[in-house]
């Protein structure tokens, strides 16, 4: 393409809402989201080969189809979600290092000796759980040893 050599109304996504392929699964609204390997929306699980995504706007049952057959959309963002327990309960000490989903509505401090996949960044902890940030380049960067400069 040639440079401009008048206006142009460029279109913009808000990047506030995105809308992901579902696996073939049950996601419930306000569910851990997380890509995986192939791409596709799944809810939060002890599982490898995930990476967090945000927070499920709404259920979306694909569990009859086969993954991409529904859409569901995710939102990025700072959400509060349940907190583990003994071991794996983060604290505040831990703020803005990683956490690790452990089911569709609870994240752990560790990786459960590699059996968990991150689902984002520990913003804050209170009495109720752990405000979790999730920003899937930061979390890839952090898997693949890069640290990506605060948004």
């Amino acid at each position: 393409m040639t440079a401009l050599s008048a206006d142009r109304n460029t279109p913009r996504a808000e990047g506030d809402i995105k809308s992901l392929g579902a696996g073939a699964q049950l996601i419930y609204a306000g569910a851990i989201v997380m890509r995986n390997a192939s791409g596709y929306a799944v809810k939060g699980a002890t599982a490898t080969g995930l990476v967090g995504v945000g927070r499920a706007e709404e259920r979306v049952d694909n569990s009859g189809g086969s993954a991409g057959d529904l859409p569901i959309k995710v939102r990025p963002g700072i959400f509060r979600y349940a907190n583990s327990a003994s071991g794996d309960l983060i604290t505040i000490a831990d703020i803005n290092k990683p956490c690790y989903a452990v089911d569709d509505q609870t994240v752990a401090k560790t990786d459960g000796t590699g059996t968990r996949s991150i689902a984002g960044f520990i913003d804050a902890v209170d009495s109720v759980g752990v405000w979790v940030k999730f920003d899937e380049a930061a979390a890839q960067g952090y898997l693949a040893g890069i640290t990506l400069p605060e948004a």
